[in-house]
């Protein structure tokens, strides 16, 4: 199955509105072996730049770690978490308003045995259940 990518426009609108949009649409990540995993967006959860007191650009904030929020939408930004989770985000909107969707939870669809070995989790449904676990 071949997917048509996003294009950055996608992803250079209003926050919420991409954050509903992504669900049901298809993430992929193609290792060094060629090999595909994926994964149907089911869950997201939008933070909303300066105004938002979730979110990592709150009040403006800029440093080294949230640089990426400050490009234009369809980057990724990245962060670990508790020093032990990484979570991807999708940038939105256009450069310097830091905005991003968490991806918080993905149905696996491609590359299910890669997953179960890099998880080691009991029951197939836990494999991308959390945002803790896609980047794992």
């Amino acid at each position: 199955m071949m997917a048509r990518k996003l294009p950055f426009s996608f992803y250079q609108r209003d926050t919420e509105e991409v954050a509903r949009e992504l669900l049901g649409k298809t993430l992929v990540h193609v290792l060094k072996t060629g090999q595909r995993v994926s994964g149907r967006i089911v869950e997201t959860e939008a933070y909303l730049g300066a105004r938002d007191a979730a979110a990592h650009s709150r009040g403006g904030l800029r440093s080294k770690r949230t640089e990426s929020m400050f490009l234009p939408g369809g980057h990724a930004y990245v962060y670990l978490i508790y020093g032990m989770h990484y979570c991807f985000n999708v940038v939105t909107r256009e450069a310097d308003e830091p905005q991003a969707v968490l991806i918080r939870a993905l149905e696996p669809i491609e590359g299910i045995e890669f997953m179960r070995r890099r998880r080691r989790v009991k029951r197939d449904l836990d494999l991308c259940s959390g945002p803790g676990k896609l980047c794992d």
